[in-house]
């Protein structure tokens, strides 16, 4: 097997040359203000924005900061400026049934009018119907209807006293009321004279009373007739003067609305109405309902001939997009208010309010998915909507009320929206998993890529997105070596020298605090010096955890070697992520061997620290090592791994590597250099597989080998897959030029054995023996051995063996995997 040689500078981090950039600033280019690349998601877009069937609403998924609100904005605009602006949508009282609302459809524009009009209309009707009231016409009319009902009533009461007269009595009015006398000689007896009278003639005058108080009786009866048909006759009368005065005012507002379905029923209503109720309007309730006891007297009669503008899109020039930031259930699906009036709460169709969905109507919805999903019943109350193409609005007291109650019902709004949705791909999966309605509603999925390939074109967008920050927000511009670093760590956040970063969100923070330290030092220019201090400043000020780790391993509290050799132990590297800070971790990874019969003991995994990765990982290790060193015999083993001083949950197959070489090295017996460091996972034929990481993994070795001093000896071996994904540190490639620190690539075990233990790891001849002086070889060797004691052990145990034999106690069985 030849020597494997370290990666050179340029595999450890792909750099771009600013000389091949065709700028010298970024004031020197275009604006770039959507996401870089992009192109699927955004023609994605466009076919959902253009569609008009049913079920073609859009989610919108992909990773925060990539750019997915911004392109929503764009496209959506663009869908929208080929449109007109959306109807005005008014609510009026309805005069039939006064639970309801009546809708009324208006180009845009119009609605504001019809507020406007109704408004001065009733502006007209308060100034117009007291001054009927007060009119000769209608003083005429009342003062000729009371003569008529006095002239009416004096002559009953004529008739009635004429009456008694000729009956022999007197009609008096008391203080009391009116009563009847007997009189005599035209003179009213007194009682005394009346007590003299014998007792036929007492009884003769009680008679003839009785019956002149039964007449009057039917007199006073027939007055209060005459009195109800009076005032009757002055209503009627007023009536019809206020139509005459009315009808006029009302119809010409009523003309400039023929064309509105609905609105000459409403306007005939609202004659209706004012000629009944024209008493309420002539008070002056409107002025008497002002002042701090407001809400202890009735409401103004005039609010049931107003407009309730309830979507307004009198400035618009296009369909509406609207972008609902927080979508509860009455900011998206209207609400219905109330007011304290008489101790009680009352409402009307003045207090229907519109949400997001109903000033979308005619355009687009934007929501975000998870917020929308911690609201409660607003997801369903937004598929019943699209499913219905209606829009109701019922609030969540109407929705949850166990006991049905009286309400406000406004006319359901003719629904016609786009809803896009923006969430995380697990939110989308999580829906169209367990909602039976969301493919049928939610057609076209717009996924945006995390990465985009690494070409010029999007080399170019990235600094055209610098320039566009630039430029949006005062920074200075930045120079080419500033965009080339810019172009550098967007490739290293993607893990791939072949992709690019698309978070737009992290692009545009590192320019600005680029600009920051640009200007602290007084510079014109952002260079990449500027853009470097912006990077090790946002790592420093998450660093605690990452230093306080490294120091516990410099120190010896945590202990990992990075000089010299030992049997049965690697150094492991892991990967802790804290908040947006990533950082490698070295771990020392032991191994024991023993004769057994085949157990491989994953400490990790009897404590249950180990996860479902890392154990199958320690199994797909025991199954290579099985097939390779036991063929048709027995494996004669016993073994235990672990991850020393890991208190915390294990997982990951990143370390199968690292475990395998460290088993065997405790069955061969071979020392492995511990100035080394190693990653990778194995599959059952022992080549070794790529991982995440690498590149945090592979400084993270080195800052604690730069802490102990750098010898020269020390490196990290990675997957030779993982090549492509570095994008190390300059100080890390800096000291592998120097030949201070050095990182290879393996593609199989037997080369990660040999780098390991500086000892040829061997390959197997094809009569199945192994070279000599090979660290297979040695392996092999040992657990012929291993077998040999096994097979002897068995024979003896067999034969009886000795009596000190026969009396030692056998070992425990490990536990099995």
């Amino acid at each position: 097997m030849p020597p494997l040689t370290p990666l050179t500078p340029r595999q450890l981090r792909s750099v771009v040359d600013p000389a091949e950039l065709s700028f010298s600033t970024t004031a020197e280019l275009d604006h770039l203000d959507g996401p870089v690349g992009q192109t699927r998601a955004v023609e994605a877009l466009r076919f959902a924005a253009g569609m008009h069937a049913d079920g073609y609403n859009a989610f919108v998924m992909g990773a925060p900061g990539t750019g997915r609100s911004s392109v929503v904005r764009r496209v959506l605009a663009e869908a929208c400026a080929g449109r007109g602006p959306s109807p005005d949508d008014c609510y009026v009282h309805d005069f039939e049934r006064r639970d309801r609302a009546t809708l009324l459809r208006l180009p845009a524009g119009r609605g504001r009018r019809l507020a406007r009009d109704a408004d001065r209309l009733v502006d007209d009707l308060v100034a117009v119907i007291p001054a009927v009231f007060e009119g000769r016409e209608f003083q005429a009319r009342t003062e000729e209807l009371k003569e008529d009902l006095q002239a009416r009533q004096e002559q009953a009461f004529s008739d009635i006293s004429a009456a008694a007269e000729r009956d022999g009595l007197r009609l008096l009015q008391t203080p009391s009321g009116f009563a009847f006398a007997p009189i005599r000689d035209g003179r009213v007896i007194k009682p005394e004279e009346f007590s003299e009278l014998d007792g036929d003639e007492q009884a003769q005058i009680q008679q003839r009373i009785g019956a002149a108080q039964e007449a009057l009786q039917k007199t006073l009866r027939q007055h209060a007739e005459w009195t109800r048909e009076s005032v009757g006759k002055a209503r009627d009368a007023g009536r019809e003067i206020v139509r005459d005065a009315v009808s006029g005012l009302i119809a010409g507002v009523a003309a400039d609305y023929e064309d509105i379905d609905g609105a000459a029923r409403w306007f005939a209503g609202v004659e209706a109405h004012v000629v009944e109720h024209a008493d309420a309007l002539r008070t002056g309730n409107a002025e008497e309902n002002a002042g701090p006891f407001a809400n202890l007297r009735p409401a103004d009669p005039t609010r049931l001939y107003r407009v309730n503008l309830f979507v307004d899109h009198g400035d618009d020039s296009t369909a509406p997009v609207v972008h609902e930031q927080t979508p509860t259930h009455p900011n998206v699906l209207g609400r219905i208010e109330h007011r304290q009036e008489l101790g009680a709460l009352q409402t009307d169709f003045t207090l229907v309010r519109a949400g997001a969905l109903h000033a979308a109507n005619g355009g687009f919805l934007v929501l975000d998915a998870r917020r929308l999903l911690s609201q409660p019943l607003v997801y369903d109350a937004l598929k019943a909507a699209l499913r219905t193409k209606e829009a109701r609005i019922q609030t969540l007291a109407q929705m949850l009320a166990p006991v049905s109650t009286v309400s406000l019902e406004p006319e359901p709004i003719p629904l016609d929206v786009k809803l896009v949705l923006i969430g995380e791909r697990e939110v989308y999966y999580l829906l169209h998993r367990l909602d039976p309605d969301f493919a049928a509603l939610f057609k076209v999925v717009v996924d945006f890529d995390d990465s985009v390939d690494r070409e010029k074109d999007h080399q170019l967008e990235i600094a055209r997105l610098v320039a566009g920050v630039a430029a949006a927000e005062s920074l200075a511009p930045f120079d080419r070596s500033a965009v080339a670093l810019v172009i550098e760590d967007a490739a290293r956040r993607t893990g791939d020298t072949r992709k690019l970063s698309a978070h737009v969100g992290a692009l545009a923070d590192v320019a600005r605090e680029a600009d920051h330290f640009a200007r602290a030092h007084g510079a014109a220019t952002v260079s990449a010096v500027h853009v470097q201090q912006a990077l090790d400043a946002k790592i420093d000020r998450s660093d605690r955890v990452r230093s306080l780790v490294h120091e516990q391993i410099v120190n010896g509290t945590v202990l990992v070697d990075t000089t010299g050799e030992r049997i049965g132990q690697v150094n492991g590297l892991s990967v802790l992520a804290i908040g947006d800070l990533a950082f490698g971790q070295p771990s020392r990874i032991t191994a024991t061997a023993r004769i057994g019969s085949g157990e491989l003991v994953d400490i990790e995994r009897e404590v249950r620290l180990g996860g479902p990765s890392h154990s199958k990982g320690v199994l797909i290790l025991a199954s290579f090592l099985a097939d390779r060193y036991a063929g048709e015999r027995p494996l004669p083993l016993a073994a235990s791994l672990v991850f020393e001083q890991s208190y915390g949950r294990v997982d990951g197959d990143s370390a199968s590597v690292g475990e395998l070489c460290a088993l065997v090295s405790a069955i061969a017996r071979v020392p492995i250099r511990q100035s080394l460091a190693i990653t990778g996972s194995i599959n059952q034929r022992g080549e070794v597989q790529a991982i995440g990481g690498a590149n945090e993994k592979i400084e993270g070795f080195f800052d604690v080998c730069a802490a102990r001093g750098l010898t020269g000896e020390q490196g990290v071996v990675i997957p030779a897959a993982n090549v492509l994904h570095l994008m190390l540190r300059a100080d890390v490639v800096e000291a592998c030029a120097d030949g201070r620190f050095a990182v290879y690539a393996v593609e199989d075990i037997d080369e990660a054995l040999t780098l390991l233990t500086g000892r040829e790891a061997g390959r197997r001849r094809d009569d199945g023996t192994w070279p000599d002086d090979t660290v297979n070889a040695a392996a092999d060797r040992r657990l012929r051995e291993f077998l040999d004691i096994r097979r002897r052990l068995a024979m003896e145990s067999k034969d009886g063996g000795t009596h000190e034999q026969r009396s030692r106690p056998e070992p425990p069985e490990p536990a099995r995997l």
